[in-house]
């Protein structure tokens, strides 16, 4: 600190008053002597200030100014700082929405992608699904048409000696017909081979394997027959089916049914119903 003389306005004050400067701040520092006291008092005044206006703070006042401005300063600094944490976090945040947004345009064009992928797959897998439609609907054509076959075939198995069977079971038929049907544009009935004689009638179905659903509609067909064939109401109608393979539990219902079963062994056809079996009367 450089020491001077107190400004030559200022010497009635007190003539021991001493002038300083701070070293290069332009505010001038005056150490005073106080006549009530036994040491010297630091204070600041502005540049500004003079001596007779007695602009002079106490040492407690200055301190409490420099504390509020190294206050503000800290503030200043602590806003900046925060600011700055700020900023960069919105840059952050910034950058991480760029990122979301690219990670959303991406997951979009992969779905598109995926879509577009799906799409292609089921419009081949449609595609393949008509092509075994199709194939389905001509291999039922071509089973149906060989089971229509093998039926026939049955048929000529069980015509020769059909007549003979029946005989033996005390049914005395003489007489054999093939394809028997009726319809009336609404209705109506077809008979495999149709064996009789003056008073009895024996209707037979044949297949090349046997079924339960065949034997209901045989069922059925037997109900009709006296209402489309009137001229055997007054006959003793029974029923009969025959195939080249029957699984037994089919045998057993259309046994339980009343009906006689014929079943292929070896060359010839014979009756499967034991020797105490009764036909159902239809």
């Amino acid at each position: 600190m450089q020491g001077g003389k107190v400004p030559q306005g200022d010497r009635s004050r007190s003539q021991r008053s001493r002038w300083y400067s701070d070293g290069g701040s332009g505010v001038p520092i005056f150490l005073v002597f106080c006549p009530h006291t036994t040491y010297y008092d630091s204070y600041i005044m502005l540049k500004t200030a003079t001596w007779e206006k007695g602009r002079i703070m106490d040492a407690a006042t200055v301190q409490e100014i420099k504390g509020f401005f190294q206050e503000i300063r800290e503030l200043y600094r602590e806003t900046d700082r925060k600011f700055q944490e700020t900023d960069r976090k919105f840059q952050e945040t910034d950058r991480k929405f760029q990122e979301t947004d690219r990670k959303i345009e991406e997951t979009a064009r992969q779905m598109k992608e995926t879509d577009q992928r799906l799409d292609k797959k089921f419009q081949e897998t449609d595609r393949k699904i008509q092509a075994t439609n199709r194939q389905i609907k001509e291999t039922s054509k071509r089973v149906g048409a060989l089971s229509n076959r093998l039926g026939e075939f049955v048929e000529e198995m069980v015509r020769p000696g059909v007549e003979r069977l029946f005989q033996e079971r005390g049914i005395d038929v003489s007489m054999t017909s093939r394809d028997v049907s009726y319809h009336n544009g609404r209705d109506g009935i077809e008979v495999d081979l149709l064996v009789r004689n003056g008073t009895d009638v024996v209707l037979i179905e044949c297949k090349s394997k046997l079924s339960q659903e065949h034997v209901g509609d045989h069922l059925e067909r037997l109900s009709k027959f006296k209402k489309y064939f009137p001229e055997y109401a007054d006959k003793r109608v029974m029923g009969a089916v025959a195939a080249m393979v029957i699984p037994e539990s089919v045998e057993k219902y259309a046994c339980k049914k009343g009906l006689f079963v014929m079943a292929q062994s070896g060359e010839v056809i014979t009756i499967l119903n034991d020797e105490n079996f009764e036909p159902a009367c239809f």
